[in-house]
């Protein structure tokens, strides 16, 4: 019997919003979260009981990040006044903020397959599905962005963090 979607939502929020950070940032990290989870709403009743729940959340939260960058570009930047200094507003506190700015600072794919392997724990065969490639080259952004991360942002594993 499926879990009613509430729960859903409980179990797999977090999980979705990180991966939205991570994917398009933290501004419109909400939006896609939003998104997100009203599409699943809609589709959950079809969703097969033996489906992997939080492969299929991260799926419809890729489609919804896709959608809100290509919405980024088709939006003017307003200009003017700027704030003496950026918004902390969900922005993850802590000492781990200059992390998620590397995070942001990868190639997409790489940016993808970390925040969908490190953030949601899918495996690279999932992973491959959502991005339309082979695991290996999934297994291969994954890598190649950690070793970014650790050339570019050293002190965060040195500390012990994780992306």
């Amino acid at each position: 019997m499926k879990k009613p979607f509430e729960q859903v939502v409980a179990d797999h929020g977090d999980t979705v919003l990180r991966v939205c950070r991570a994917v398009v940032g933290v501004h419109d990290a909400d939006d896609a979260w939003s998104e997100t989870f009203l599409a699943a709403l809609r589709a959950y009743p079809g969703l097969p009981e033996d489906a992997n729940v939080q492969a299929w959340l991260v799926t419809i939260a890729h489609r919804k990040a896709v959608d809100v960058i290509r919405a980024q570009g088709r939006r003017a930047v307003p200009t003017g006044d700027l704030p003496e200094r950026p918004s902390a507003v969900g922005v993850p506190e802590g000492p781990d903020r200059d992390l998620w700015d590397a995070v942001k600072a990868l190639p997409a794919k790489q940016r993808q397959a970390v925040a969908y392997h490190h953030f949601a724990g899918l495996p690279y065969k999932d992973i491959a599905e959502i991005l339309g490639g082979t695991p290996e080259a999934a297994r291969r952004a994954a890598a190649d962005g950690v070793k970014t991360l650790r050339t570019t942002f050293p002190d965060a594993y040195a500390r012990g963090a994780t992306p």
